[in-house]
């Protein structure tokens, strides 16, 4: 896997983690774009320190899928949780 296809790969699973984050809990459509920009921050992240650890489990060519993953899935719910304490 090359490096263009990883950042490909990742861009679309972090989107789609945060579309169906969205469609797990709900809420107004002004929250999508919220969602998946954590997705996107969290996925990097994660990928970065998954990098920075040598974490090779579930690794997908360049991309540290398990710590990109995880990251994406942490910034989701610190988002909601967030969204939430403003309400």
């Amino acid at each position: 896997m090359t490096f263009a296809s990883g950042i490909v790969l990742g861009f679309l699973l972090a989107t789609a983690y945060g579309a169906g984050f969205h469609f797990i809990v709900g809420g107004p459509a002004r929250r999508i774009p919220l969602f998946v920009f954590s997705a996107w921050i969290g996925f990097a992240l994660g990928h970065l320190l998954g990098d920075a650890f040598n974490i090779t489990l579930l690794k997908l060519g360049a991309l540290n899928l398990l710590s990109a993953s995880l990251g994406a899935w942490i910034a989701l719910i610190a988002s909601y949780w967030y969204v939430q304490s403003e309400e």
